[in-house]
């Protein structure tokens, strides 16, 4: 079964994360979207869009199929290497790629959006953030660079330290996300997409060899940051396996199943 849908609209691919219930980032998507980005651009699109479902965009890396894994560091160090394979995709992408962000973007989901060029998010109470410290975990260097980037050094500082996840109006203020898109109460994700289909045409309308030097320069920090150097894969993978990380993880996964 896909868990990436891809429409073709024009010269500009949508891919649409869709593992129910909540886009959970299991190893299989992972790959899917990096063979979905790299398949886009290959056959000669000149954008994507990425988004999620109503309500979700993305609820990050799959946990309790991580823990399923036992102490099978193999197994740990290939999903991870997975996630970040989809990431390094999104973040050196030589097409701008708009992430739809239909609703919460906790984590991994928050990662992924990190690495697209324009982020655009529904209005409301959804929530966005990298709420690794609150589960026991580091986010790695080149993770924390995709924040400073954003929303500066010391409010990079602050949400990180504290794994905050804060509401859209705060991701806008902050500038987290570059826009808001009111959903309505049926939380129709139809305008959202549009917008990000509206704001890459524009783009895309621009003089396409200045354009797309210029996008090459201004994004080479968001490559950089995700080289292997500057995410520490096997520090981060001994850090999975302390006590207390662990002890953490559990408890999230006791009360992921009480929900």
């Amino acid at each position: 079964m896909s868990h990436v849908k891809a429409t073709l609209h024009g010269d500009v691919v949508e891919l649409q994360l869709a593992r129910p219930p909540v886009n959970a980032l299991d190893p299989a998507l992972c790959r899917e979207l990096h063979h979905a980005v790299s398949s886009a651009i290959s056959e000669g699109a000149r954008g994507i869009v990425l988004a999620g479902a109503p309500r979700i965009f993305s609820a990050g890396l799959d946990v309790p199929y991580l823990m399923s894994l036992g102490d099978d560091r193999k197994a740990i160090s290939e999903a991870w290497q997975a996630f970040f394979g989809a990431a390094r995709a999104l973040a050196a992408s030589t097409i701008p790629v708009v992430a739809a962000i239909t609703g919460h973007a906790p984590a991994g989901g928050c990662v992924y959006a990190l690495c697209c060029d324009y982020r655009i998010m529904a209005a409301g109470d959804f929530r966005i953030g990298l709420n690794e410290t609150r589960v026991g975990l580091v986010a790695p260097e080149g993770v924390q660079r995709l924040m400073r980037r954003v929303v500066g050094a010391h409010r990079a500082e602050r949400l990180l330290v504290a794994g905050d996840m804060v509401d859209a109006d705060a991701a806008l203020r902050f500038g987290l996300v570059d826009e808001l898109v009111d959903m309505g109460p049926e939380h129709d994700t139809a305008a959202l997409v549009a917008r990000a289909h509206e704001w890459l045409q524009a783009l895309l309308a621009l003089p396409h060899d200045a354009m797309r030097h210029t996008r090459e320069i201004a994004r080479a920090e968001v490559i950089e940051a995700l080289q292997p150097e500057h995410i520490g894969l096997e520090v981060f993978v001994d850090a999975w396996f302390e006590p207390g990380t662990q002890d953490a993880l559990k408890a999230l996964v006791a009360r992921l199943g009480k929900k």
